[in-house]
C-alpha cells in the first residue's frame, strides 16, 4: 500500500568553499497569507524564525490587493525578529534569499519611488471581462487557426499548444493591461518614461536597495505571462499584442546571484541579497528535487504540483504549463506545473463559518466517519483550473441530506483537495512523459495526514513530507548559500530520509 514517509534536507559545505566558514543566510518566504523568515546555519539548521500574517485586502468584490507599504514593514519586521531569535547580530549574515508569491505584481514612480497601486493578487479577479473577451477575439481565434494550421504540417507539439493558448486571470498579462487601461497616472507615467513594473521580488529589491536595483530572476518572470521559456526573455509578441511596453519590464537575472546589497540605513550592515526565487520553484528546490522527473506536491493558500523536466520546457496541451525552475550559470532547469487554485483558501472558509476552530481538528473530525455519506464540495472559489481552466466555476456542496453534519462538511472539504491532487497527477501523467522518479510535499496543508494518505492512495504512490514544512524559506536559503559558497555546486546538498 502507498504510504507516507518523513525526510528531513541540509547542505554539505565543502571545506574547500570560499566563504564556507562564513556565518549564517537567511531566507525569507514571502506567501500569499504569511511572511516567514529562517535563520539557518551552515547545517541548514534553523536558529531562529519569525513570521507574520498578510492582510489581502478585498476592496470590491473578486478583486484581491496587498498594502505595499504594509507588506514592507512586515518584511523588515521578521528579519530583525528572527535574527534576534536566532541570538546573532546582523553583521553575521553573510546572504539573503527571497522567495516571493509568484504573479503578484505593482506599478510605481521611477524617480520617486512611490507605488501607483497596491499589489494586485494572483488571485485578483478583476481582469476576468477582459479574459473572456481576448479569448473569444478575432485576434486569437486567428491564431489558434494559423496554428493548428502550422501544426499539421509540422506536428510540432508547440503549436498544438499554441492552437489551444487562452489567457487567464492568474496570469500578469491582462491584469496588467487592465491596469494600464483603467488607470490614467499609470498611463501617464509610462508615456514620460517614469513607469516600473515589478512582481514582488522586483519591488523587495527596488526597496531594499533603495532604488539603486531594478531586476527580476527567472523562476519570476516565467510566471507572468509574458515570457518566453523557450528564448529565454521577455515575449515580445504577447507584450506587443497586449501594448505593454518592454520597458516597463525589469532585466532578468540568474536566480542565484549577487543582486546588490541591502542599504546599510534599514539594518545597519549592507547584507548581500544573493538569490531572488519563485516560491512553487523555490519549494522545489529546497526539498532538492533536483533530478529530471522529481515531483513535487505542494499545497497552501492553493495545489501547486510541479515535475523537473530538466534542461527544457515541456509543452503540453492538458494545462500544464512550462516554466524555468531556476537559472544557476549555465545550468537551466526546467518544471512543468499545474494547479489547484482553492486548498487553503477552503480550509479558511469552513473555519470562519465556524465548522471546526482549529485547522488541526479537521483531520480528527474527517477520521471520525466511515465516509461523507455521499456529500461533495467543489473547492473554487476562484474557479478551476487544470484539467477544467474553468474561471466561472462557482465552490458548491453537493448530496446534502437532513442527516448531514459540520463533520460530514468538512470531511467532504478535506477530500476535495485530494481528489484534485489525483486530477492534477493524472494531467501531469498523461501529458509529461518522463518516469516519475519521487514525489515530496510541502505547504500547511500537508500537515493534514487525513489528505496526504488520501491522496496517496488515489495516485497509488508513496508521499515524502518533510520534517520541516518551510520548503520556499529553505529554498531561498540554499540558493544564497550557493551564491556566498557554503556549497560550490548541487552536489554539495543532501538529503537524510527517515522512514
Amino acid at each position: 500500500m502507498p504510504g507516507l514517509s518523513t525526510f528531513s534536507e541540509q547542505w554539505r559545505p565543502e571545506q574547500s568553499s570560499p566563504g564556507s566558514d562564513a556565518g549564517f543566510v537567511l531566507g525569507l518566504d514571502v506567501g500569499s497569507s504569511v511572511i516567514r523568515c529562517h535563520v539557518y546555519d551552515r547545517a541548514a539548521r534553523i536558529r531562529g524564525s519569525s513570521a507574520q500574517k498578510v492582510e489581502n485586502l478585498c476592496p470590491q468584490i473578486g478583486w484581491v490587493e496587498i498594502d505595499p507599504d504594509v507588506l514592507w514593514l512586515q518584511f523588515v519586521a521578521v528579519i530583525k525578529e528572527s535574527v534576534k531569535a536566532a541570538g546573532i547580530e546582523m553583521n553575521q549574515i553573510v546572504g539573503l534569499g527571497i522567495s516571493t508569491q509568484r504573479a503578484t505584481f505593482i506599478t510605481w514612480n521611477k524617480k520617486t519611488g512611490n507605488h501607483f497601486h497596491n499589489f494586485i493578487s494572483w488571485q485578483d479577479l478583476r481582469a476576468i471581462e477582459l479574459v473572456k473577451s481576448w479569448n473569444s477575439s478575432l485576434i486569437m481565434k486567428l491564431i489558434h487557426s494559423s496554428c493548428r494550421m502550422l501544426h499539421f504540417f509540422t506536428r510540432s507539439k508547440r503549436l498544438l499548444a499554441a492552437s489551444l493558448f487562452t489567457f487567464t486571470t492568474q496570469h500578469v498579462s491582462l491584469r496588467l493591461a487592465w491596469i494600464l487601461q483603467n488607470m490614467v497616472e499609470v498611463k501617464k507615467a509610462i508615456e514620460e518614461e517614469n513607469c516600473c513594473f515589478g512582481t514582488v521580488d522586483t519591488w523587495l529589491l527596488h526597496k531594499l536597495t533603495k532604488g539603486s536595483e531594478f531586476a527580476t530572476d527567472f523562476s519570476n518572470a516565467s510566471t507572468t505571462g509574458l515570457f518566453d521559456p523557450y528564448e529565454m526573455c521577455w515575449n515580445g509578441p504577447i507584450t506587443s499584442l497586449l501594448s505593454i511596453p518592454l520597458s516597463l519590464l525589469p532585466p532578468v537575472r540568474d536566480t542565484s546571484f549577487n543582486f546588490g546589497s541591502v542599504d546599510e540605513e534599514i539594518f545597519g550592515v549592507p547584507i548581500p541579497i544573493m538569490a531572488l526565487v519563485a516560491d512553487q520553484q523555490s519549494a522545489m528546490f529546497g526539498e532538492c528535487c533536483f533530478q529530471t522527473g522529481d515531483v513535487k506536491l505542494t499545497m497552501g493558500t492553493g495545489t501547486f504540483l510541479d515535475i523537473n523536466t530538466g534542461s527544457n520546457p515541456q509543452q503540453n496541451v492538458g494545462g500544464f504549463y512550462p516554466l524555468i525552475g531556476w537559472k544557476i550559470g549555465q545550468e537551466v532547469v526546467c518544471l512543468a506545473e499545474g494547479n489547484a487554485g482553492d486548498t487553503g483558501t477552503a480550509i479558511k472558509w469552513a473555519q470562519q463559518l465556524d465548522l471546526f476552530t482549529d485547522a488541526a481538528e479537521t483531520e480528527k473530525m474527517a477520521n471520525s466517519l466511515k465516509d461523507s455519506e455521499g456529500v461533495y464540495f467543489v473547492p473554487s472559489f476562484s474557479g478551476l483550473q487544470v484539467p477544467l481552466n474553468d474561471p466561472c466555476a462557482c465552490a458548491s456542496f453537493m448530496g446534502l441530506k437532513p442527516s448531514t453534519s459540520k463533520y460530514h462538511l468538512v470531511r467532504a472539504i478535506l477530500e476535495s483537495i485530494a481528489f484534485r491532487n489525483k486530477q492534477l497527477y493524472e494531467v501531469m501523467q498523461k501529458e509529461i512523459h518522463i518516469p516519475i522518479t519521487k514525489i515530496r510535499a510541502d505547504g500547511g496543508v500537508c500537515k493534514n495526514s487525513f489528505v496526504m494518505q488520501m491522496t496517496s492512495d488515489l495516485i497509488n504512490e508513496d508521499i515524502d513530507r518533510p520534517v520541516h514544512l518551510d520548503m520556499s524559506c529553505r529554498g531561498a536559503a540554499f540558493l544564497a548559500g550557493l551564491a556566498v559558497g557554503v556549497a560550490s555546486s548541487l552536489k554539495g546538498f543532501g538529503l537524510t530520509r527517515r522512514n
